[in-house]
């Protein structure tokens, strides 16, 4: 990572101590040749620590800032690499000799760490209530040659110095890349919708996990956005209740007066007075009628929302269905016989009367040769 086009002078260096820690700032002016992942000898309120180089930034105007001693040097890398072996060693020493003390035997002593140089080591313990360390102190410092310092500790260091893996199945995030521990509350599983079960909210170290924070905030801006419990909306199944909010799928689950429950995306949402503005203006008498036709297809006087498709009418009573088969009944086709009049064109003067005085011949001489009835015949004589 380069350095920011900045006058050195004007930067301050970030340095770390422990390889997932705090990140303090020293003023580096002295040392323009520093880069990012050297190390570097400082003075800190433990004494003489070695520590790396993370990054530059710029200084605050308000804060005192310690000035980097000296770059380290390789036989300060192999004076570090020497004592941090003998660190579980020391451990073992001083958990020996904290059973000899009654008081201390409930005291969870997790590590011990020396300076670079082996002039101080401190070991770092847990304990639930603050614990009085003296008596153990100056036992201690007869055993070794360094100054011996005691540190409590939280649960949740604990777990970071510790390691391990979390419930999820990963590496925990306090030992992978936390640097610094942020308050936890139980509102923020509350906003999340997680079960406040014991067991599904708390981490290997006791407390609230350290995830419940990471989408706390999205969740809250989520929830902003979409209506609250109880709240009655207006949606397109129609009016109901919130009965949940749903943040990852921007939607609210709604229990619709007439239709059941409902998950209604936040898009759909209509407010109560405005639903309820367009659903009586649904049900009022059309206002556009005047002396000509509706513009909407209503007749006047008719509401808005009776307008349906009509419906086929009923089927024909048993005294109208022979009237019905008549009327429903196929007319003969008479366009042969007109297109074969057509096709022959009108006919002549001549040729008409022609014609009907051989229709007339033929009816008079069926008329002639028709019988006479026998009952007429008797009648007659």
């Amino acid at each position: 990572m380069a350095i920011p086009a900045i006058e050195n002078s004007e930067l301050v260096a970030g340095v770390r101590f422990q390889k997932i820690g705090k990140l303090y700032h020293f003023d580096y002016g002295g040392y323009p040749e520093l880069k990012q992942g050297d190390y570097v000898i400082v003075d800190t309120r433990r004494g003489r620590q070695m520590g790396q180089v993370m990054g530059f930034t710029e200084p605050d105007a308000h804060r005192d800032l310690r000035r980097i001693l000296r770059p380290a040097t390789p036989r300060d890398m192999v004076l570090r690499q020497h004592w941090e072996a003998q660190q579980d060693e020391a451990l073992e020493i001083c958990r020996e000799a904290a059973v000899s003390l009654r008081r201390l035997s409930d005291v969870k002593f997790v590590a011990a760490q020396y300076n670079y140089d082996g002039s101080a080591i401190t070991f770092l313990f847990s304990a639930e209530q603050k614990i009085d360390t003296t008596v153990l102190q100056k036992r201690l410092q007869r055993r070794f040659e360094a100054r011996v310092d005691m540190r409590q500790i939280g649960p949740r260091d604990v777990a970071k110095l510790l390691g391990g893996f979390g419930a999820c199945g990963i590496t925990r995030c306090c030992s992978t890349f936390l640097t610094d521990f942020s308050p936890i509350s139980i509102k923020m599983a509350k906003a999340q919708g997680i079960s406040l079960n014991p067991s599904e909210i708390t981490g290997m170290c006791g407390r609230l996990r350290c995830c419940l924070v990471f989408e706390y905030e999205q969740y809250v801006e989520a929830r902003k956005k979409l209506p609250r419990r109880n709240k009655r909306i207006g949606t397109p199944h129609g009016e109901g209740r919130v009965l949940d909010q749903l943040p990852l799928k921007d939607a609210v689950l709604v229990d619709v007066d007439d239709a059941g429950r409902k998950v209604v995306e936040r898009e759909d949402i209509i407010p109560l007075e405005e639903f309820r503005k367009l659903a009586e203006k649904a049900h009022s008498p059309c206002e556009k009628h005047g002396d000509g036709s509706c513009e909407c297809g209503m007749p006047p006087g008719q509401r808005q929302a009776d307008r349906v498709i009509a419906k086929p009418a009923p089927a024909p009573t048993t005294e109208t269905a022979e009237t019905t088969e008549s009327a429903a009944a196929p007319k003969k086709d008479s366009s042969r016989r007109d297109g074969s009049r057509k096709s022959r064109g009108k006919p002549k003067d001549g040729q008409a009367r022609s014609s009907r005085r051989r229709r007339g011949r033929r009816r008079g001489g069926r008329r002639a040769n028709r019988k006479p009835d026998s009952g007429a015949d008797e009648a007659k004589s």
